[in-house]
């Protein structure tokens, strides 16, 4: 298997983030993708609203994380920095 094809999952982030994003807006907050690494983690950074609420660990793990492990299987865990 090439690099390539083994990472292709890796293109599917962004896509998936679109799909969150409505919902963080809605609140006045967003989503920024920072980086995937090779062994599954994405580091986002939360924005607006969501930066600095006392719920912002549930909607990262219940929200963000969910999502993109459904449609990712390849996503092992979601950091925000």
């Amino acid at each position: 298997m090439t690099e390539n094809a083994k990472n292709d999952w890796k293109k599917k982030v962004p896509e998936v983030l679109e799909k969150v994003r409505p919902m963080l807006q809605r609140d006045g907050g967003d989503v920024e993708l920072i980086g995937v690494s090779d062994d599954g983690v994405v580091t986002v950074a939360l924005r607006g609203a969501c930066h600095g609420c006392p719920m912002s660990q549930m909607t990262l793990k219940m929200g963000v994380e969910f999502e993109l492990k459904r449609n990712i299987p390849e996503v092992t865990k979601v950091v925000s920095v």
